[in-house]
């Protein structure tokens, strides 16, 4: 990279970033080399592999692994790519096993990793070991409220420094939990998106882009006696005033009072009067064993979290973990779990999937609308030539402390810490 991609001016309030840093197959290159192979990467949550034997395959930074607990019940990640010729070893999505055979000759791994048969062993001679020939582990493994984590680089700092100020939001969606135990809603959601996957980052974020790109859900939600229109001269664009916060390392939050209500302890009419009973007892419950304080912010506020570089954690009126790869400059790939309190009832449940489904859901009011918004993005970029930079500087005259959800202050947060890697790769 012989140039900067992100030119910040504070003394004039500027902040662009070079098209180019979103077209570019070089830049994508370095991203993969400085940003993936070098942060904490979600693998995914503990709940998948609840017993032991189970694991569930899937891409990270790159390369396939598989996540499983092995027969002693001890969480593992492994590059899934046989010792032999290479090939994956495990070709199912998710399962229960005790071994990963490898289907191109045979190859048989434990659970823990270790090679532990291989057809005509004998033809090797004496000298052959199979025990420096067990599958690959990532360099580090970690895990915080049963979210795990990789890291590929073996020197990076460990998760929880790494987490920073995130860890309080994480805790605040486990705490929705009375034991604070959650689990993955079976089931998950996959597509693709024509557009870059740093694009898909600030969107996750932008609740500038609401009243604009979801004015039909604001439609929906205001039929349904929702309160969607900010107050009179309030110099807001959404009902409540929420905030954008910098939580370090290049991680970011919004951080909103609630108007769309929440399945945890926060009714509104689309629940329907049958929920209230429920909702409050919820709400109860909350109090009880955090105190009210805490109960509010768990309940009446909702937050996007994004942990740098590619998690999202939406804890709003569904609790939902995405994450999301680039596979070429201006094509991702996006995966998305729900995620709720294993003490849910079956009613609990099925209105936390339907809140799910109405706005994240692929054929819900957000997602549809979100791809169609990014890809036109790209699309916009054939121009970066002509038309080079993006800017960036709504809210810069502010302080940080002030820094509302519809300003762009903690998007800001990622470019600079995307910069900051990016550069220091020199």
């Amino acid at each position: 990279m012989t140039r900067r991609f992100v030119v910040e001016d504070r003394a004039n309030l500027s902040f662009s970033v070079d098209r180019e840093a979103l077209v570019s197959a070089e830049v994508l290159e370095r991203e993969r080399r400085l940003i993936f192979d070098r942060c904490w990467i979600y693998v995914g949550h503990g709940s998948e592999i609840a017993e032991p034997g189970a694991y569930r395959t899937r891409m990270a930074a790159g390369r396939p692994i598989i996540f499983c607990r092995d027969s002693g019940g001890q969480v593992r990640c492994f590059l899934n790519s046989c010792r032999h010729r290479g090939a994956t070893v495990c070709v199912e999505r998710e399962g229960k096993q005790r071994y990963f055979t490898c289907p191109y000759h045979g190859w048989t791994y434990d659970g823990d990793g270790s090679l532990v048969a291989v057809p005509g062993e004998d033809a090797y001679g004496p000298h052959f070991d199979k025990g420096r020939f067990g599958l690959v582990p990532v360099a580090r493994l970690a895990a915080y409220r049963d979210f795990w984590f990789l890291n590929l680089d073996p020197e990076a700092p460990d998760l929880e420094t790494y987490l920073a100020g995130t860890k309080d939001y994480i805790d605040l969606v486990t705490e929705q939990s009375p034991s604070g135990r959650l689990e993955i809603i079976a089931g998950v959601q996959e597509y693709d998106i024509r557009a870059n996957w740093k694009l898909l980052v600030e969107n996750s974020v932008d609740d500038y882009h609401l009243p604009a790109t979801h004015s039909t859900w604001l439609n929906y939600m205001r039929s349904a006696g929702v309160t969607t229109r900010p107050p009179k001269d309030s110099g807001l664009l959404l009902p409540t005033k929420g905030y954008g916060k910098d939580l370090g390392n290049g991680h970011l939050t919004t951080d909103n009072p609630n108007f769309r209500g929440r399945p945890v302890a926060a009714w509104i009419s689309i629940y329907g009067e049958d929920a209230k009973p429920d909702i409050a007892a919820i709400r109860a419950e909350l109090v009880a064993r955090l105190g009210e304080a805490r109960a509010a912010r768990v309940a009446d506020t909702n937050r996007n979290l994004v942990v740098f570089p590619n998690l999202v954690v939406n804890d709003g009126s569904s609790l939902t973990v995405r994450t999301f790869f680039p596979t070429a400059p201006d094509h991702m790939h996006v995966t998305a779990w729900a995620l709720g309190p294993v003490e849910e009832t079956a009613e609990q449940r099925a209105r936390r999937l339907d809140a799910f489904l109405t706005f994240y859901g692929p054929g819900g009011f957000a997602t549809p609308d979100d791809v169609a918004a990014l890809e036109l993005l790209q699309q916009g970029y054939r121009t970066w030539r002509e038309v080079r930079w993006n800017d960036l500087s709504r809210g810069m005259g502010k302080d940080a402390a002030d820094q509302l959800n519809t300003d762009e202050g903690h998007v800001r947060v990622f470019w600079r810490r995307w910069s900051e890697l990016m550069e220091a790769g020199e």
